[in-house]
């Protein structure tokens, strides 16, 4: 066989493997890629994702956080200001979680159409400190003075 050909049937051989490799990665990630919903894209849907794993983002609802006796477990609602979806989570939540903030919740949503999640991510404005680096810029702003 010529070299020339050797190099084609390598090439062509390499880009068979490559685009394998990417259907094989991609049928992989498949049940791990995360839609992700505001209550407003569910609530009153037919077509809700029941069982399938997906993130419900939005703002926590004020006055609906409860905190269960067993003190891990939670219940609160996600609104976008229109409509509001009852969220329950049994964990540690983030630091920044509170009522009124910024959540996305990582989880699946009941066949009543609220959702059990299994993560918790508080979001934050591009304001955000952590309390730590704040208070020491005030220490720091009081000791110019």
């Amino acid at each position: 066989m010529k070299p020339k050909h050797q190099r084609l049937g390598l090439g062509l051989l390499a880009v068979a493997a490559i685009v394998a490799a990417g259907l094989l990665a991609l049928s992989g990630l498949k049940d791990q890629a995360a839609f992700f919903y505001t209550p407003g894209d569910v609530v009153g849907k037919k077509d809700v994702p029941v069982g399938r794993a997906v993130r419900l983002g939005g703002m926590v609802q004020k006055g609906s956080l409860v905190r269960e006796a067993d003190g891990v477990s939670i219940r609160f609602k996600v609104t976008d200001n229109q409509v509001s979806v009852p969220v329950a989570f049994r964990g540690v939540t983030p630091d920044l979680f509170r009522e009124g903030s910024g959540v996305v919740a990582e989880g699946k949503f009941n066949a009543d159409g609220s959702f059990i999640a299994d993560n918790l991510l508080a979001k934050h404005d591009e304001r955000y400190m952590p309390p730590q680096v704040a208070g020491k810029m005030h220490k720091s702003e009081s000791l110019e003075r």
